[in-house]
């Protein structure tokens, strides 16, 4: 064999070592209560909740709890999973921008005691997609004249 053949042979070893490594570390989609069963259990893998931002009959959120002015990185609130059971989720860095008009939000973490301790948070904003099309400037300007 020749050593270029052997080289080739080695990096695809490696390539594939990686790609098994890594699919390993994957999160998966649960929902509160598998992800505090997998907690019990001592996994401490970080998962994917996907759910809604709690809100009263007047549509503004409840039991959210952020003030930057005492500490901008500490933010909670109570999120809703699929299946309807509510989760209090703390995440330690400032709220994300368009929180409070997000359509459904992911976590991603795992729980810890009595909460959700979140790493990441993935919002769906509906308000980029009004009536399923974008306004572009030139539309604006054209509509303006009109």
């Amino acid at each position: 064999m020749k050593l270029s053949h052997i080289l080739g042979i080695i990096v695809i070893a490696v390539a594939i070592g990686i790609i098994v490594a890594t699919a390993g570390d994957a999160s998966s989609y649960v929902t509160f209560k598998q992800a505090s069963e997998l907690a019990q259990g001592g996994n401490e893998k970080m998962i994917h909740v996907v759910g809604k931002v709690k809100k009263n009959d007047q549509g503004q959120i409840v039991d959210m709890l952020y003030n930057p002015a005492i500490d901008p990185n500490h933010f909670e609130f109570t999120l809703v999973d699929n299946n309807n059971q509510e989760q209090k989720v703390v995440y330690n860095s400032p709220k994300p921008q368009d929180f409070d008009r997000s359509e459904q939000i992911v976590v991603i973490g795992a729980i810890q005691g009595d909460h959700f301790q979140c790493n990441k948070i993935l919002l769906k904003c509906p308000s980029k997609y009004q009536d399923g099309k974008l306004e572009t400037t030139e539309h604006q300007a054209k509509t303006a004249k009109i």
